[in-house]
C-alpha cells in the first residue's frame, strides 16, 4: 500500500497487468503489489485490461477495487493478443513510469521498491528483474531439476542482453511511450512482441539494466507440466528466432543453430538412456533450433501461441 507520508512530487508508477481467464492468480499478483512495502519516494496505481470479452475478471477487480488500498484501473480489450492488451494498458496509465507484470507472476514484497531504486541508481531509461518458477504441490520432480522454467539471471546493473528480452519483471521511464508503435499488434498470435519491443529501444540507444534484487515468481499452472508443451514452445520461439535471423540475413547465426542441431541429433539417442530431465534438455535444444533453421530457410511458418 502506498505510503501516506510522501514527498511534494513524487514519482507516480503504474503496474500494469494484461489478464485473461485467470482469478485465482491475478487475486496473488494484487495481494502481492498491494503488500508492497511504502517508500515515500513514489506513489502508485494498479492498471488491469482483460482480454476476455466477455470481462470474466470485472467482479474481483472490482472488490479489490472498493478496498481502497490504492487507485485501480480496470478496463477490457475485447479483441484477443497480448500486444493489443499491453497498449491498452499503457494508454490507461497515468504514471511517468510503468512497470509490468503478469497475472500468473507474484512479486516479493520490496519488488517495486527495488526496480525504482535501481532505475534512480543507474539513470536507466529501463529495469529488469529475474522471474523464478514457483511449482504448486504435484509438480513433476523431472520438471523441477530440468531446468526449463528457469531463467537466467544477471548482476546488478550489467545490461541486459537478447536473451533477458521480455515483460514479466520491469520498470520503464513512461517517455518510451512517447511516440510510435509500442507493443506490435501484427504479433498477437505468435507472441514475442515484448521481445521486439525491447529490441528495437535497445537499436535506439535506449540503456536498459538488470536489478537482481527486484524478484517475482511465476506459476508453473498443471498444463505446461507435459513435455509436450516444452517441445512446442521452443519450437515456436526458434521459430521466431529464425524470422529474425532471415530478415536480418544473418547466416553465421544460422549455420551455428545447424550445428548446434546437428550435434543434438547425435546425441539424442544416448541422451535417452538418462533421467527425464537430463534428455528433455537435449529434446528442447533440438526443437529450439530445428524451428529457427527451418524458418530461416522459409519451409514452416511461425507457430502461433496458445
Amino acid at each position: 500500500m502506498p505510503n501516506k507520508t510522501q514527498d511534494l512530487n513524487p514519482d507516480h508508477i503504474s503496474i500494469c497487468i494484461c489478464t485473461f481467464k485467470r482469478p485465482e492468480m491475478l487475486a496473488r499478483v494484487l495481494d502481492g503489489v498491494l503488500s508492497q512495502v511504502p517508500d515515500s519516494a513514489f506513489t502508485f496505481e494498479i492498471v488491469i485490461v482483460d482480454n476476455d470479452k466477455m470481462r470474466s475478471a470485472e467482479e474481483l477487480v472490482h472488490k479489490y477495487q472498493k478496498s481502497g488500498q490504492c487507485k485501480i484501473i480496470y478496463d477490457c480489450e475485447p479483441e484477443q493478443g497480448i500486444p493489443l492488451a499491453r497498449n491498452r494498458t499503457i494508454r490507461k496509465a497515468t504514471g511517468n513510469f510503468i512497470a509490468t507484470i503478469d497475472d500468473d507472476e507474484f512479486p516479493t514484497g520490496n519488488w517495486l521498491s527495488k526496480l525504482y531504486q535501481c532505475i534512480k541508481d543507474y539513470n536507466a531509461d529501463g529495469v529488469l528483474g529475474p522471474v523464478l518458477p514457483h511449482f504448486p504441490a504435484g509438480a513433476p520432480e523431472w520438471l523441477k531439476k530440468s531446468g526449463l522454467c528457469d531463467r537466467p539471471r544477471n548482476i546488478t546493473g550489467s545490461p541486459i542482453t537478447g536473451r533477458d528480452l521480455r515483460t514479466g519483471n520491469v520498470l520503464f521511464q513512461r517517455n518510451l511511450f512517447e511516440k510510435d508503435v509500442w507493443f506490435d499488434p501484427a504479433r498477437r498470435l505468435t507472441g514475442g512482441s515484448d521481445g521486439e519491443f525491447l529490441s528495437r529501444q535497445i537499436r535506439r540507444g535506449r540503456k536498459f539494466v538488470w536489478c537482481d534484487e527486484a524478484i517475482v515468481f511465476e506459476t508453473v499452472p498443471e498444463e505446461r507440466w507435459p513435455a509436450a508443451f516444452y517441445l512446442k514452445r521452443n519450437f515456436r520461439i526458434g521459430s521466431l528466432a529464425g524470422e529474425r535471423l532471415r530478415r536480418n540475413r544473418s547466416i553465421g547465426t544460422a549455420t551455428k543453430a545447424c550445428i548446434i542441431l546437428f550435434g543434438c541429433s547425435l546425441l539424442l539417442p544416448l541422451s535417452l538412456l538418462t533421467p527425464k530431465h537430463i534428455w528433455m534438455k537435449v529434446l528442447t535444444k533440438l526443437s529450439y533450433n530445428a524451428g529457427c533453421l527451418l524458418s530461416f530457410l522459409t519451409l514452416s511458418s511461425v507457430k502461433q501461441r496458445q
